[in-house]
């Protein structure tokens, strides 16, 4: 059925020779769940759950979804904050067959029209105090027949609500416990969908559609450097009875890439995952939890989480002592926080990892020792230049290749293992993923960046928010480091203001770190050393602090409304 099509989309294909088959995400989590039963697979809150619990309560809700009437193929979303009955419903949605939606949690009543509409998400598993949004909607989701609620200590009144929208709701725990014991289970397939929704932070979220074994290559499966690639699901449960159970605090919500894989890498080789279920950010109770649970990993977004960790630690520098590596995606760390981590501990590995729904785990830029992603990479320390895999490429404007040390800015783009197209958006699906001369499909990630040299992929920015001021292309992301480099700023976010002359003009909105007071003229001073004139702002904005968006990139749409309307 084609990706535009009204229909949802069925997953099931006639049994083939194509290797791919073996290698569902469910099939490969069973078998890791049989090679290390015993094994702690998830912490979170309260919850702690060994890798034979977790594959329990996943097929006692793969059960209840079967009986209830979720065919193969069909879309399930998840509406729920970071926890353990995430993590089960994910897993439980893949072995009954069917298709997990993410969907954000700060989405407001329109938002998630959009995404269950768009979807065709016929089954819900959600909170019941974020389950009351969608109630508002309820009239305009005709394809949604099922509802399992999640306790959440809810408002009276938002239960009230929920239970008026969804009058067959059925509770979480109680679809567990009634689960029938004797409903079949359909076969899965590495051939299955496995589907994501963007961050939509330039515009409506889209449904990016992979097959579930090209997912796991492209973005999930971790493996030592040298190791070859697993082959089936005995390979990956090979590897998970011979690996260190290293610990990671994954603090980026599962609703989004990063958290999402993240996890999915650590359950699928053996390893162990802590989740904080805290509903905001606070740095003290996170490096709390990791020293608790002896975490070796720490999964961050950007420093907007990195910065605030690492001044809690190094006011108490004692804490943490099995913390080796700070892993983070979405955007890089810069050099001013990277120092603070320096500081903290000498060796401690600092890694950012490029990659994007639609194109996955592309590479990453590392600094000091550890573990690194599925093809070992290193990169420059100011974490915008990283080292990529083979199917990694600049393209020109006719979808060619750019060489090594070609000065042309390009898309950067992935072949090879990539998406089937958007979910319900042909259009978008043609865009996004065109087709060369030589019949080769890309997936354009959206950056755009160079080649240097030595083969490394240097990374400018989205060009969706490139800023063109009197005809020189401006990539917000690299005047944002330049600022964040000043000892005096927090946070930064760059974006356009109309100008007369320029058309568009480099406009900033900071916020300053404790204690440090306005200098407007002292910050452009310290730009112009680092950057052409043309990328230094000509206007400078003083904010209270930059909003970011849930999963803690900068929020765009935000701090241009903020530079409409006023400053």
């Amino acid at each position: 059925m084609p990706l535009g099509s009204t229909a949802p989309e069925t997953a099931a294909r006639p049994a083939t020779a194509d290797p791919d088959t073996a290698l569902s995400l469910s099939l490969l989590f069973d078998a890791v769940a049989e090679a290390v039963p015993e094994r702690i697979a998830l912490v979170a809150g309260a919850r702690v759950v060994s890798y034979a619990g977790l594959r329990e309560r996943a097929d006692r809700l793969a059960r209840h979804l079967v009986a209830a009437g979720i065919g193969r193929g069909e879309h399930v979303a998840i509406l729920s904050f970071n926890r353990a009955e995430w993590v089960e419903t994910f897993l439980g949605v893949l072995r009954a067959g069917a298709v997990p939606v993410n969907v954000n949690y700060r989405y407001v009543a329109g938002e998630l029209r959009h995404v269950l509409a768009d979807s065709h998400t016929v089954a819900l598993v959600a909170e019941e105090s974020l389950a009351a949004t969608v109630a508002v909607v309820r009239s305009d989701l005709p394809r949604l027949r099922h509802t399992v609620l999640l306790s959440d200590g809810a408002d009276p009144d938002d239960r009230a609500a929920v239970r008026a929208a969804f009058p067959d709701a059925v509770d979480y725990e109680i679809a567990l416990a009634d689960a029938p014991v004797g409903t079949a289970l359909p076969p899965t397939s590495g051939t299955d969908h496995y589907l994501l929704y963007t961050g939509g932070t330039t515009g409506y979220p889209k449904g990016v559609l992979w097959r579930q074994a090209d997912i796991f290559r492209a973005a999930i499966e971790r493996r030592s450097p040298g190791a070859p690639r697993a082959r089936s699901p005995k390979d990956v449960a090979e590897r998970a009875r011979s690996c260190f159970p290293q610990r990671m605090l994954v603090l980026g919500p599962l609703m989004h890439a990063a958290g999402q894989w993240n996890a999915l890498s650590m359950l699928l080789c053996g390893k162990r995952v802590v989740l904080s279920t805290d509903r905001s950010f606070q740095a003290e109770r996170v490096v709390s939890l990791a020293h608790r649970e002896g975490v070796h990993t720490l999964q961050v977004v950007g420093d907007a989480m990195a910065r605030p960790l690492a001044r809690h630690l190094l006011t108490e520098p004692d804490l943490c002592p099995e913390l080796s590596a700070v892993r983070s995606g979405g955007t890089p760390l810069t050099p001013p926080v990277r120092g603070l981590w320096r500081a903290w501990r000498e060796d401690i590995a600092l890694a950012d990892s490029y990659g994007g729904s639609e194109t996955g785990v592309c590479g990453s830029a590392t600094t000091g020792d550890g573990e690194g992603l599925a093809e070992p990479l290193t990169g420059s320390p100011d974490g915008r230049s990283f080292t990529m895999g083979g199917s990694i490429a600049v393209l020109d404007e006719r979808l060619r290749p750019l060489p090594p040390g070609s000065t042309v800015i390009g898309r950067i783009a992935r072949t090879g293992r990539i998406p089937l197209g958007y979910y319900n958006d042909p259009i978008a699906t043609a865009r996004t993923f065109p087709t060369d001369d030589l019949g080769r499909r890309w997936a354009l990630s959206g950056d755009f960046g160079t080649r240097a040299r030595d083969g490394a992929i240097v990374l400018l920015g989205r060009g969706s928010v490139v800023i063109n001021t009197a005809g020189e292309k401006v990539y917000p992301e690299e005047v944002e480091a330049a600022l964040k480099a000043h000892p005096s700023v927090e946070d930064a976010i760059v974006v356009p203001a109309p100008d007369e002359r320029l058309g568009q003009r480099v406009t900033a909105l900071v916020s300053l770190a404790e204690g440090a007071e306005p200098d407007e003229t002292g910050l452009l001073v310290f730009c112009r050393v680092r950057l052409a004139g043309f990328k230094v702002p000509r206007t400078v904005h003083f904010v209270d602090r930059v909003r970011r968006t849930a999963v803690g990139k900068q929020d765009y749409r935000w701090a241009s409304s903020v530079v409409r309307d006023g400053a």
